[in-house]
């Protein structure tokens, strides 16, 4: 059964938000007062209205408020994200994630029993500077607390050798997923396969170990 999500708040990352959640097959119901922000969102999501946050009434003939997941993004409106966390709380939305724009306003939400709260423009910044910190890495991905799947270029120490040779594994903790060579993909090598010049590699692996690997 396919997940319903809300978003109240269609500027930049609630457009993308409700977005990417379409594209992946979910039921979405997006809402904005800004009639153009509705319009530009409505062919790509399940339903799409022109309405108040603030609007209880409004908000529960959306079906929003029986929604699995809401997300609060109405952007630099702090007094108007703090009211529809209220709302959305007290009326028992099974989760309710919401994007604060300080540490003073995150707590609040907290405290008022937001699930979660995501700081977008200070979470992008420091996964940015991760990221330039970590050569030949093009594209991270959240695994679990301290550890990522990346795609690396494989480091030149480690060209001309088997993956049992490189011990990856016992020597740095890598995990090595899947090899990416010439348009074609090695899924789940084994211990003989060698890795070549060019290669990509899918790791599961901590920044740690990446820097370790690559002094």
């Amino acid at each position: 059964m396919r997940k319903t999500f809300g978003v109240i708040g269609l500027g930049r990352f609630g457009f993308h938000v409700a977005k990417t959640l379409a594209e992946a097959g979910m039921e979405v119901i997006a809402i904005d007062k800004d009639r153009d922000k509705v319009r530009r969102i409505s062919d790509l999501v399940t339903y799409a209205y022109v309405a108040d946050a603030l609007d209880e009434k409004a908000l529960e003939e959306s079906g929003i408020l029986t929604a699995d997941t809401v997300v609060i993004s109405v952007g630099q409106n702090v007094e108007a994200s703090i009211l529809v966390a209220v709302l959305l709380v007290s009326r028992g939305v099974k989760e309710v994630v919401a994007k604060a724009i300080n540490p003073l306003h995150g707590e609040v939400l907290r405290r008022l029993g937001v699930h979660r709260v995501v700081y977008p423009e200070r979470e992008m910044a420091i996964k940015l500077a991760r990221s330039l910190m970590l050569t030949g890495v093009f594209q991270e991905v959240p695994f679990a607390p301290g550890y990522s799947i990346f795609e690396l270029e494989a480091p030149q120490r480690l060209v001309g050798k088997t993956l049992k040779e490189t011990d990856l594994r016992n020597k740095f903790r890598i995990s090595v997923l899947a090899i990416k060579r010439k348009g074609s993909v090695i899924v789940n090598p084994g211990a003989n396969d060698r890795i070549e010049q060019g290669d990509v590699l899918l790791i599961l692996a901590s920044e740690d170990s990446i820097h370790r690997l690559q002094s």
